[in-house]
């Protein structure tokens, strides 16, 4: 694929097909360059091992929605292991009208942020998308940590193909999972480009040589 983004018939394997250790090592240095803590990791069963090593004992921790953590078992652990306060097992038990104030702190600024993203760059950005926003305030430095475990069939070359890779495969899939799960279709309402941590909390990304999620 080079340094140019894939176009037409070419985007649906380049999407889909891991990333060779040449482009992981290269989008791994850029990271590391904006500022990021990286680890390339084997598999999504190293990075289960690595979240447990890197989230304190008893942080409240919100796991964004996510088939990266759902199909790895990092959302079940973080979420039932009373290692960890779940924000998000907190959330479901509270009244979305009569507690939205507080629901929205919850979400805004955990101790830790887990989650992935949508596309990352060889030039060293994260592209994180979402239909409600719930996920974005901590990923952008509400959380006083945040941890993006991503798999290697989402290395694009630059931002363009960040977006096309958003908006031609990981949103079909994502409006077919919500019409299951939900009964209604998702959108891409709100974009958030990471190109550093910010100065007011940690990011690390476990960045895997195998695909995993969309």
């Amino acid at each position: 694929m080079g340094g140019s983004a894939p176009r037409d018939a070419q985007d649906r394997t380049a999407f889909t097909a891991p990333a060779d250790a040449e482009r992981l090592a290269r989008t791994a240095a850029a990271l590391a360059a904006r500022g990021f803590a990286v680890e390339v990791l084997d598999d999504a069963a190293a990075a289960r091992v690595r979240i447990r090593e890197l989230i304190p004992v008893g942080a409240a921790v919100f796991t964004a929605a996510s088939e990266t953590l759902r199909l790895s078992g990092i959302d079940e652990d973080l979420n039932t292991d009373d290692r960890y306060r779940s924000v998000r097992s907190r959330v479901l038990t509270m009244d979305r009208t009569t507690e939205a104030d507080d629901i929205r702190r919850l979400l805004a600024a955990p101790d830790v942020a887990v989650g992935s993203v949508a596309a990352v760059t060889e030039t060293g950005s994260l592209v994180i998308a979402s239909a409600s926003g719930s996920q974005l305030p901590g990923n952008a430095g509400g959380a006083g940590q945040a941890i993006w475990v991503v798999g290697a069939q989402k290395v694009v070359p630059d931002l363009a193909c960040a977006q096309r890779r958003l908006e031609d495969h990981v949103l079909p899939l994502e409006d077919t999972r919500a019409l299951a799960a939900y009964g209604q279709p998702s959108a891409v309402n709100q974009v958030l480009v990471l190109n550093a941590p910010t100065r007011f909390s940690r990011g690390t990304v476990l960045l895997l040589r195998e695909a995993i999620g969309y």
